[in-house]
Parts: C-alpha cells; sequence; structure tokens
C-alpha cells in the first residue's frame, strides 16, 4: 500500500490562510468574471474563453444564447451562424465545432443538462479539468480549484506548490485549505493575478500581500512605480 502524502507544513499552512484572508479583504467583489445565468451558459462561456478575454466572452453572450438558449438548440445550430457569432473571440471555427460537438454529447447523454460531477463533466468534448472545476464550484457549489494561468503562476511565486503540473498543483494547494474555502480561494487568487501579480512585471511595491511573499521583488519595488502597474479589472 503506498505511503499517504505527507501533511503539509504548518507554517506554510498559515501563511496560505493569512494571504487569502488578506486577498479576501482587498476584492470583496471578487467572483467569476465571466456572465452567465446557468450552468448551460457557464460551461458555454468557460469553453469559449480560451485564447480570449472574459470581456470578449461576455460581450458576444447576450447573442450567443439568445440564439440557442440551451443544449439542444445550440446542438442544431446552424454552423455559419454559429460561426459569426463566436466570430470576434477568433478562431470561431475550432470554437463553433467545440459548442456543436460539446451541445450534442449534453443532449445525448445527459438529456440536454450539464452533469454535476466531475468525471461526467470531463468526459464531455472540449472540457478539461479547469473548466470542469469553474463550473462545478460556481454554477453547483461543489468545491474545486481552478488551475488557470493565473493561479498557477501566484501559488508558485507564494511558496505554496512547486508544481507546474495543473492537477498536481490543485492537490498540493487543496491542501493547505478547507474545502470550503476552495471556490472563493481560486476568485480570490486570480483576481490579484490579473490586477496586480502580473506574469512579466508585478506589482510588488504596491502588493498587499508581500510581507509574505517569498518572490517579492520579481517586479517594481517602489510604491509609485509599482502603483502605475496595477489594473482596477480584469483584461480588456
Amino acid at each position: 500500500m503506498p505511503a499517504a502524502p505527507a501533511a503539509p507544513d504548518t507554517s506554510l499552512v498559515r501563511r496560505a490562510r493569512k494571504v487569502d484572508r488578506v486577498l479576501a479583504e482587498t476584492y470583496p467583489d471578487a467572483r467569476c468574471e465571466l456572465d452567465f445565468d446557468n450552468a448551460f451558459e457557464l460551461l458555454v462561456v468557460t469553453v469559449l474563453s480560451a485564447q480570449t478575454t472574459d470581456r470578449r466572452v461576455n460581450a458576444v453572450r447576450p447573442t450567443l444564447f439568445a440564439a440557442y438558449p440551451d443544449a439542444r438548440a445550440m446542438a442544431a445550430a446552424d454552423r455559419e451562424r454559429l460561426e459569426t457569432i463566436v466570430g470576434p473571440l477568433g478562431f470561431f471555427r475550432a470554437k463553433s465545432e467545440s459548442l456543436l460537438k460539446l451541445s450534442a454529447a449534453l443532449v445525448e447523454h445527459h438529456d440536454g443538462e450539464v452533469p454535476a460531477r466531475l468525471d461526467d463533466l470531463v468526459a464531455l468534448p472540449g472540457v478539461g479539468r479547469k473548466t470542469a472545476n469553474v463550473v462545478l464550484g460556481n454554477a453547483f457549489g461543489v468545491p474545486g480549484i481552478t488551475v488557470d494561468t493565473h493561479f498557477g503562476r501566484l501559488s508558485r511565486r507564494l511558496g505554496w506548490t512547486t508544481e507546474t503540473d495543473p492537477v498536481k498543483a490543485e492537490h498540493a494547494v487543496g491542501a493547505l485549505f478547507p474545502k470550503r474555502d476552495w471556490v472563493m480561494l481560486c476568485h480570490h487568487v486570480i483576481w490579484h493575478g490579473r490586477r496586480c501579480c502580473h506574469a512579466k512585471k508585478p506589482a510588488c511595491g504596491a502588493c498587499p500581500i508581500a510581507r509574505w511573499c517569498p518572490s517579492y521583488g520579481e517586479g517594481p519595488t517602489e510604491p509609485d512605480v509599482a502603483a502605475k502597474l496595477l489594473k482596477t479589472e480584469g483584461p480588456a
């Protein structure tokens, strides 16, 4: 029988949870930045958000779901019309194909409804673990950790994990926090990654969690310089 994984260091747990508390205070409005009204809409917009911004996806959402409000309607969509609607997002042929296959699978295997189980979600065409965790956490209230590029970058900068594999990082970071905190933890970290802890030049000198960050100094530490790097919103 394989040995159980070692429990995380107590000091690391305390530091990680303190960081999350400060981020919660810093971003009290943190949430999923994709607009949606139900699980189907969230699944679709999350799939569409690959290689584009949430803001662009939100812009096409009203037209998309006015035309195709559910999986049955989208599975029967005219391909050219669907491509026209999602065209502003780029890769419109591939994305349209993904939506058609995804919707058809929902109709065929789940009576048109979005399943609320991880194994069922990742079995759907074009749905990976990251997308599944977004849907589970935000549409169904099922605890999960969404390791997108921001979450992965920050979890390594903060010393929570050294893993670059998203699944391994998900498990490593999850061990530091109670399950009930996982969904909001992701929102806090992702908002911070989009607004302050940027990939190329983090705003270290204006960072609210700088004192607990082992990577402090990767970006400008002068407060006035760092402040100019802050963003008030997610990516345009």
